[in-house]
């Protein structure tokens, strides 16, 4: 049998590979005119990736379903319980099997995803498995497809600046910074303040806060897995 190097390459422990990264997403989301309808999926990828990159933490691709609220349709999305059940399960089941994993950190980059946490207690002892959801980049990127995410877009060239003047008519593009979905806004205060929040300032590209913004979600991730190596995690 084949004894795996472990050790070798740019890894921060032996132990790391027992740490997976998958990413969370969102596939079939409107974001406007400027960036496409995977944008959420594309960010979280690269998140995930990066941080696999800089600490050897095994990297699970990205799962192609999404979740979100009921009040929030601007896209093709699952309910949480069907996407933790039929999708995210089978998923780290398998990734576990295969390479003997113990620890993931879920790496989401849409917010209609997080309903889904009040599930992992129950998946992490049905797969003997510890989770960490890790929701930095919808927590400091700010309003739905808004500056924020315009500026990460434009780092990761997903961003067509050439349709950036189209990007705020409203009535053709509700979901950018969610001005237009009357019951979203009606049901979440963080919503409509972030509607409010386009109306009144509009949205611009800056690649410095774009940077900064993808640095400080990739050390929040890099940061999980090395909270990881800490824990001691009995089967």
């Amino acid at each position: 049998m084949i004894q795996l190097r472990y050790s070798s390459g740019k890894v921060m422990s032996e132990d790391v590979h027992k740490v997976g990264l998958l990413a969370l997403g969102s596939h079939l989301e409107n974001h406007g005119a400027a960036l496409p309808i995977d944008t959420d999926s594309k960010i979280a990828a690269h998140l995930a990736l990066q941080a696999s990159l800089r600490t050897g933490a095994k990297f699970l691709g990205i799962l192609y379903a999404a979740a979100e609220y009921s009040y929030v349709k601007h896209g093709k999305h699952v309910a949480p319980p069907d996407l933790v059940e039929k999708r995210l399960k089978p998923t780290l089941q398998a990734a576990k099997t295969c390479l003997n994993l113990e620890k993931i950190v879920l790496v989401n980059g849409h917010g209609g995803n997080v309903p889904i946490k009040e599930y992992l207690s129950n998946l992490e002892e049905e797969l003997s498995l510890k989770i960490l959801f890790n929701n930095k980049i919808v927590e400091i990127e700010g309003p739905h497809a808004g500056t924020g995410e315009l500026s990460i877009g434009t780092v990761l060239g997903i961003l067509d600046d050439k349709k950036l003047e189209e990007h705020c008519k409203f009535e053709e593009y509700p979901e950018v910074g969610m001005v237009g979905l009357k019951e979203a806004r009606e049901k979440s205060e963080g919503i409509d303040a972030g509607a409010r929040e386009i109306l009144d300032s509009g949205v611009c590209v800056d690649e410095e806060l774009g940077e900064y913004l993808l640095e400080e979600a990739i050390e929040d991730v890099v940061n999980d897995v090395i909270a990881l190596l800490d824990l001691t995690f009995e089967k």
